[in-house]
């Protein structure tokens, strides 16, 4: 066991790498890495994209006389002239766009903020003025944007069907449980808000199309475009080194890229678009609404007798975005009878996507609200009643767990946190005016991995490259690839380059699901076993080995490692290759068909609020969180990672929700300045314990990933550390002060 307290470098502990500073750090803090909008060489003509004032409706009549008439203005697109574009399918479905509602093909409108013109002129400023001035006419119609509102339509898809966990026979087991508990939770709309715009600079040099775009997955972007332009996707280049966070948001390509690569192929020069902040509500994805509906029951030790859980997921009228989180929620506690549904609602709204934690931040919300209100109902501690209901196996078709150490996280967190200290009775701990809650909640992530490819090059001085297309934007690849690369092939990290962000380059997947590390490190771990042979096993030592080099007959020795996720098919090498998604061939570590294990990683968050008993404003003064992942490669990035992760767990449990106006059906809060995220002085400390874990059948490296599960459990966590303070159960997210004032 390690405690790291507020270390940022903590000394690693069993089966952990060491905390190394990021090879990038200096260059990013001294402004010396390259981001999408720097310039490229070419003075580029800038975009700016004019947005529709209405949510649903008709565009009777746009005029741009008067902006083309403004000096500098080069062209103004509408849909009369739009670029012309091919039409690709939803990423869900097969193809490459986040969303399928393509803007400036029509006058109708079907969302707020949808594109209606894209002016380009020589710079920003003149584009930006020039949008200002095209006169628009609008019919507008009464949207439908909030889940059981009238004019939203409610569905159930057959696809949907799998996804739904039942076991058992739930209304009997409910009904002669003597312990049972029922109630509604929701969770609100939230908005990624990375520091770096999306943006496009599209380009052009002859038939060849080079793009710079802060994207999650730059393999996807390229055949995506090339798909929409039209063209060979060998003839589409992306390159995308370093982003300035993402969270989901630049995961996928969306409608802007093509537009902006259309307008640089007609006029001949390089277009860059930089889309606003309040335009990022819009023009990008965004994490929807959702309610559910659980009911528990349980015995009088504690032990679950029946779980039934219903969701409702606010969707737009293109596409369909299930979260279907119950391959989470079903897998974490006991042996009940399951009864699960999945609703999704139809509504006016641009298309939901990937925000950290997708899936599980709201459905454990949900689950471990219901589980702390089950505790509250037993009179039993919260923490006692996850240990009574610890599994080892699925409660649905009895799948085992590769590994599951969430009472080690327990009880290592809430001996740092201080959880014996806590009297059960709501509203008994005070410290003057100021009530004191304790709270806590499981956090659980499964092992995703996706097909990768690497490719590691080594020298006869010893040095290293390793190349992937895959991306950082943030989190810490270069440095933890470069340390795989080091240890297997017996040099310092230092040795190693690591070049990555271009799609050129061997083929990644996507920067999300916390996958990264496992896929990628995976496939250079393959690459370096492939070196390791070349000279029979054992790495030559630093002595020898340019002894070694001239035996060979060579300077430098270069393999390609191709990683398949456990259980996957060949095929699934050739979709990356293309650029597509393969989730349903990707290893799920929460999926246990064709008798595959579980694969989790798991946590113990802790949360401490603070309200004030006449003004009831919320602090918080302190978070403990433990986290077992199998293989952690460098505890600094780990810490980092798991330290983010918490304090943006208890923000979407206390301080973040982007309001919609119900009645025009547009974004009330589209800035930084409106939209509430955590600082410093929200979260003075933060503890985070990384608890040891092996895990040798997951992957080559025994890596499970650590990029989300930090969010996960926070919010309940807070929520229940509310209740405890107050007494007052708040099931609807965020719990701002005034929710308490009611």
């Amino acid at each position: 066991m390690m405690r790291t307290n507020s270390s940022a470098a903590p000394d690693p502990g069993a089966n952990m790498g060491d905390p190394i500073a990021r090879t990038e750090s200096v260059a990013k803090v001294t402004g010396r890495i390259p981001y999408a909008t720097d310039e490229h060489g070419k003075t580029p003509l800038e975009a700016y994209f004019l947005t529709s004032a209405i949510t649903r409706g008709q565009l009777i009549s746009i005029d741009p006389a008067p902006a083309e008439a403004l000096a500098g203005v080069v062209k103004v697109y509408t849909h009369h002239n739009a670029p012309k574009r091919i039409a690709t399918p939803y990423t869900q479905k097969g193809g490459y766009a986040s969303d399928t509602n393509m803007p400036l093909t029509g006058p109708e409108i079907f969302n707020d903020g949808q594109i209606v013109a894209m002016v380009i002129a020589e710079s920003y400023e003149i584009a930006r003025d020039a949008s200002h001035r095209i006169v628009c006419r609008y019919a507008p119609t009464t949207p439908a944007v909030i889940i059981g509102k009238p004019g939203v339509e409610t569905i159930h898809p057959d696809a949907l069907l799998e996804k739904e966990k039942n076991v058992g026979d739930f209304a009997t087991a409910f009904a002669a449980a003597p312990v049972k508990i029922e109630g509604e939770y929701s969770t609100p709309a939230q908005h990624q808000n990375p520091i770096e715009l999306y943006s496009t600079t599209a380009s052009w040099s002859g038939d060849k199309l080079t793009i710079h775009e802060p994207s999650q997955f730059v393999v996807e972007l390229a055949h995506g475009t090339a798909a929409m332009m039209g063209i060979d996707p060998s003839k589409v280049r992306v390159i995308n080194p370093f982003m300035g966070g993402a969270f989901g948001g630049k995961g996928f390509m969306t409608q802007r890229t093509a537009l902006v690569a259309g307008a640089a192929r007609e006029l001949g020069r390089d277009v860059r678009n930089v889309v606003t902040r309040d335009q990022g509500y819009t023009l990008a994805t965004y994490r929807a609404e959702t309610k559910h509906h659980i009911r528990l029951a349980a015995d009088l030790e504690g032990r679950l007798l029946a779980y039934s859980h219903e969701s409702w997921e606010l969707q737009s009228r293109h596409d369909d975005y299930p979260l279907a989180g119950f391959g989470v929620t079903t897998a974490m506690y006991g042996k009940p009878a399951i009864e699960t549904r999945i609703n999704l609602v139809k509504a006016d709204r641009q298309t939901s996507g990937f925000m950290r934690a997708p899936v599980e931040m709201p459905y454990m919300y949900a689950l471990e609200s219901a589980m702390d209100e089950l505790a509250v109902a037993l009179k039993m501690d919260p923490i006692e009643l996850r240990r009574v209901n610890d599994i080892r196996e699925s409660p649905i078709d009895g799948a085992r767990f590769t590994s599951r150490s969430l009472m080690k996280c327990f009880d290592e967190a809430s001996a740092s946190f201080g959880w014996s200290k806590r009297n059960p009775e709501p509203g008994s701990m005070r410290d003057g005016d100021w009530l004191i809650g304790y709270g806590c909640a499981t956090a659980a992530y499964p092992t995703h991995m996706g097909p990768a490819i690497a490719r590691v090059t080594m020298s006869a001085n010893g040095d290293a490259r390793v190349e992937s297309s895959g991306q950082d934007s943030g989190q810490g690849t270069y440095t933890v690839l470069a340390q795989i690369a080091a240890r297997e092939l017996g040099i310092e990290p230092g040795q190693v380059r690591v070049v990555m962000g271009d799609s050129k380059l061997p083929p990644a997947p996507a920067s999300s699901n916390s996958l990264g590390t496992a896929s990628i490190g995976s496939a250079v771990k393959l690459a370096t076993d492939k070196i390791r042979a070349r000279f029979g096993g054992t790495m030559p030592s630093r002595d020898d080995r340019a002894t070694a080099f001239r035996r060979m007959g060579v300077q430098e020795v270069s393999e390609s490692g191709e990683f398949l996720p456990p259980g996957t098919q060949p095929k699934v090498l050739d979709m990356l290759r293309k650029g597509q998604v393969p989730f349903a061939n990707q290893a799920r570590g929460d999926e246990s068909k064709n008798g595959k294990p579980l694969m989790f990683a798991f946590g113990a968050q802790f949360a401490e609020v603070r309200i004030h008993r006449l003004t009831h404003e919320i602090r918080v003064p302190r978070l403990t969180g433990a986290f077992a992942a199998g293989r952690i490669v460098n505890t600094r990035t780990a810490h980092s990672q798991l330290m983010g992760g918490m304090i943006w767990g208890m923000a979407s449990g206390l301080l973040e929700a982007t309001a919609v106006d119900e009645k025009r059906g547009r974004w009330i809060k589209s800035s930084l300045e409106e939209y509430l995220l955590p600082v410093n002085a929200d979260t003075p400390r933060v503890d985070v314990i990384l608890v040891p874990e092996e895990d040798h059948e997951i992957n080559p490296l025994g890596v499970k990933g650590i990029g989300e599960i930090g969010i996960v459990g926070g919010a309940a966590a807070a929520a229940n550390a509310v209740y405890h303070a107050t007494g007052e159960r708040i099931r609807d997210l965020p719990i701002l002060m005034d929710k308490l004032l009611i």
